[in-house]
């Protein structure tokens, strides 16, 4: 080649190497962050800093259909989402860089500068540092762009071109296959150290001894788990038990390290407690039935648990506070956990003698990750939103006049009891069942209130009473059955419950926002 050689004039196989030089770039660019994040946070990794602003910002209407369509599957839909989209962007900036090669790398750039924002804006962002991963990683991404980009647009002798072109071309495909093999090893390391930052959080967890309760739960009363195929058991299993969040990492706290703060206007006093201190006290053991505000009518986001933990009342009254009854000047917690999220609780139901508390057990074993570990928060009564903080660190007794907790500006109620419930289990809808005895079965809840009565409907008939489960406690769910004799045809079967207060669950059909769903459930199945 000479300098008086021209230049390339872009083919159709120019334009799809370009792509793919795109399509390597962005690659290689997520994976030198992630390496670097795992240096920094994992937290700050840009895939994960650019989705959680993705849910932070994507509209209610957004979150809820994910939530129905994806379930708790909805968290790695985004990312594969978020993944599609970048792939088609770098391979429109390959493209771009094939004519300009100069904008193409600082289009990279560009992107790294997003993730980096998104990073340092982040809730739980702890230091401008967590801008590095996504910085660095565009860099990288950027130049390799422009190297590639570059073994295209060689200048071609005039005497050979075709043989110039087929030799670059392959030292193009060397290029890029050689450094997507280097940043799938630097993607592997960086999640291999990003692991080994959490085996503090692991090894706590794992050495963690749970104290005796000081009051025990009451065992479960024979006749609460009716043995009918198909009804949910009564004490949902940990890896069952549902989870909504917003966390698309599940934070990992050492148990050693962590600390709560209580403080605010609402004290006389900030006072801060590590899990030893809460273990010491007087810790006590319940049932309680946890729903999500997201659950739709018959949906599953409902479980109930055996909780071990301390009563969060008394930790406040140490604390100076006095629920708004008693003269005190706060009536709200902003309880925060350490991925951000604050979620508003009222001081009055909290103090109001009912089972609020730090929880630290689940079921006989140490709180799962993905549960809150080392400690969360929970009411009974209350919708999950507002009252249930995972991987609590921080509780501010304040006003809600003076702060809106995270899913208020995004149009849900500040305050959400948990509304009367039922749900049929069994049969499924558009099941298939013999004709003669069919077991209708399902649970009911109205935490601290608890369930007094369900009643089965088939067709437009009359009510019909259904047989109740033994009641373990007001703040749990009920177990209930119902003997239809069914009769051949298509039959449609609907429930409703009526709390201990004497309220009958409401036939209004309302969505979720902003304070939880109502209506009666009904499932439609074909008698043969």
């Amino acid at each position: 080649m000479t300098l008086s050689d021209p230049p390339r004039e872009p083919t159709r196989t120019d334009r799809l190497l370009a792509a793919l030089g795109g399509l390597v770039s962005g690659y290689v660019s997520l994976a030198v962050a992630e390496l670097v994040a795992a240096g920094v946070r994992p937290e700050a990794g840009p895939l994960t800093a650019v989705g959680g602003e993705v849910i932070d910002t994507a509209p209610t209407a957004v979150k809820n259909w994910a939530i129905r369509t994806f379930g708790e599957s909805d968290k790695i839909v985004l990312q594969l989402g978020i993944l599609v989209v970048l792939a088609i962007l770098a391979a429109a900036v390959g493209l771009l860089a094939l004519r300009y090669r100069r904008a193409g790398a600082a289009t990279v750039m560009a992107f790294g500068v997003i993730g980096a924002l998104a990073a340092v804006s982040r809730p739980d962002s702890e230091s401008a540092v967590d801008a590095l991963p996504s910085l660095v990683g565009a860099a990288a991404g950027a130049f390799l762009l422009y190297v590639l980009i570059g073994r295209l647009l060689a200048p071609r002798p005039s005497s050979s071109p075709d043989r110039a072109d087929a030799a670059d071309r392959r030292s193009f495909l060397l290029v890029a296959a050689s450094t997507a093999v280097v940043a799938t090893g630097a993607g592997a390391l960086g999640r291999a150290l990003g692991g080994t930052r959490n085996e503090d959080a692991v090894a706590s967890r794992e050495a963690l001894r749970l104290p005796r309760p000081a009051s025990a739960a009451p065992a479960v009363p024979p006749g609460a788990q009716l043995r009918v195929p198909g009804i949910s058991p009564f004490i949902t299993p940990n890896k069952d038990f549902y989870r909504v969040d917003i966390s698309l990492v599940v934070p990992k706290i050492d148990a050693d390290s962590w600390r709560l703060r209580i403080h605010g206007p609402g004290t006389t006093g900030e006072r801060t407690f590590t899990l030893a201190d809460l273990m010491r006290r007087e810790v006590i053991e319940r049932d309680i039935t946890l729903a999500c505000v997201s659950n739709e009518v018959g949906g599953p986001y409902v479980g109930n648990a055996r909780w071990l933990g301390v009563r969060l009342a008394d930790i406040l009254r140490e604390c100076g506070v006095k629920p708004p009854s008693a003269g005190g000047p706060a009536d709200q917690l902003v309880a925060r956990s350490v991925d951000g999220m604050t979620i508003g609780t009222p001081v009055e139901e909290t103090m109001d003698g009912r089972d609020a508390l730090l929880a630290f057990g689940m079921n006989g074993t140490p709180l799962p990750f993905d549960h809150g570990f080392p400690v969360r928060m929970l009411v009974p009564g209350l919708y999950g939103y507002v009252s249930a903080c995972k991987w609590i660190e921080d509780i501010e007794v304040t006003t809600f006049d003076a702060y809106d907790a995270y899913w208020v500006p995004r149009g849900w109620a500040r305050e959400a009891p948990v509304k009367t419930q039922s749900r049929i289990d069994t049969p499924r809808p558009l099941a298939r069942p013999e004709a003669g005895t069919v077991m209708v079965a399902g649970v009911a809840w109205a935490q601290h209130r608890g369930i007094a009565r369900v009643e089965v409907r088939v067709d437009e008939g009359p009510w019909q009473d259904a047989e109740l489960g033994a009641e373990d406690s007001q703040d749990t769910w009920r177990q209930w059955v119902y003997r239809w004799q069914a009769t051949p045809g298509r039959h449609t079967l609907t429930v409703r419950a009526t709390d201990g207060t004497g309220a009958v669950q409401t036939e209004r059909r309302t969505d979720t926002m902003p304070d939880g769903a109502s209506g009666w459930h009904t499932v439609v199945v074909t008698v043969e």
